[in-house]
């Protein structure tokens, strides 16, 4: 993934453009959005990617509201682990409360960005993902870094039980950099350690009772909870792609996590999808790949 290109951000229009017609309804919806979660609004459509970071940023500081929550309206199909990293500090250093609502889908490090809020609202449409984070390889492609890691471990397994083939012996040869597989490793590594961190610190701040037994939750037990979490999201068998889209009811199910249902509320329900549907129009219209959008402030940034 490349940083996005100076001089991304919000453009100058004449005042009876159509671009800024639709831009003062984008920025109307918001201030509806906003009232409902009595909270700052951030919208962020688009890969993870270097470069957002900064943009996010100026986004958060532009806001003078003094409000203490935000609520994120993620889409993502994920990127990079180390830029969720700089989003989350930046988010928690002006915000004692995030949330993250998922009008469609966030995948990869997008759930690992979701995974971080107080609170994660999604209906039966929307998606997370299993957490594989992309790594960017010396040629410049993106790679699922588990991806990677899952073959290069299926080839060596086959090769300790005598029944790899030359074809596959020339791959594992040829196709596999010692320091690429390091830095996928590390990778994964981090999405989980820091899936674990916010999980604990941030959604299970206000769990204190288990829900059947209403036993007394023991930091421990958060921990234990995150981690079983973690590990599950990292099971590539068990997802089998990058891209499995991963349900509100299995969440709750499956991966035993308070998932908010926003579907429940008819007209929030209405206002967070009008106001996707109306972006991603206005995105495609002007071939914008990625968007960070708060009141007042278009920013497109591929």
């Amino acid at each position: 993934m490349s940083t996005p290109a100076p001089g991304s951000g919000p453009t100058k229009r004449p005042p009876s453009s159509s671009n800024d017609f639709i831009e003062r309804r984008l920025d109307e919806c918001v201030k509806e959005l906003e009232q409902s979660f009595a909270a700052d609004v951030l919208t962020f459509s688009g890969p993870i990617m270097y470069g957002v970071d900064d943009l996010i940023r100026n986004a958060v500081e532009s806001r003078a509201t003094g409000c203490k929550k935000a609520v994120v309206i993620l889409t993502t199909e994920g990127g990079y682990i180390e830029v969720v990293h700089r989003i989350v500090d930046t988010l928690r250093t002006r915000y004692e409360v995030v949330e993250f609502v998922i009008p469609n889908y966030a995948y990869s490090a997008g759930t690992v960005l979701a995974m971080s809020g107080d609170a994660i609202h999604m209906d039966y449409y929307s998606r997370l993902g299993p957490i594989d984070p992309q790594v960017e390889t010396p040629e410049g492609k993106m790679v699922p870094a588990l991806g990677y890691l899952e073959q290069y471990n299926r080839l060596i397994g086959k090769a300790e039980g005598g029944t790899i083939t030359p074809a596959e012996v020339q791959l594992l040869i040829n196709g596999f950099d010692q320091a690429e597989l390091y830095k996928f490793e590390q990778a994964k590594e981090l999405s989980i350690t820091l899936l674990k961190e916010w999980l604990c610190k941030y959604k299970f701040k206000n769990w204190t009772v288990t829900k059947t037994r209403k036993a007394t939750v023991t930091q421990l037990m958060k921990e234990q909870r995150a981690a079983d979490i973690a590990e599950r999201l990292n099971d590539t068998a068990k997802w089998h792609s990058h891209g499995y889209g991963i349900s509100k009811d299995v969440i709750d199910k499956d991966l035993n996590l308070l998932i908010d249902d926003f579907g429940k509320d008819a007209r929030l329900s209405e206002k967070i999808r009008y106001y996707h549907d109306l972006l991603s129009d206005y995105m495609a219209r002007r071939e914008n790949l990625g968007v960070i959008h708060v009141d007042g402030s278009y920013a497109p940034f591929m």
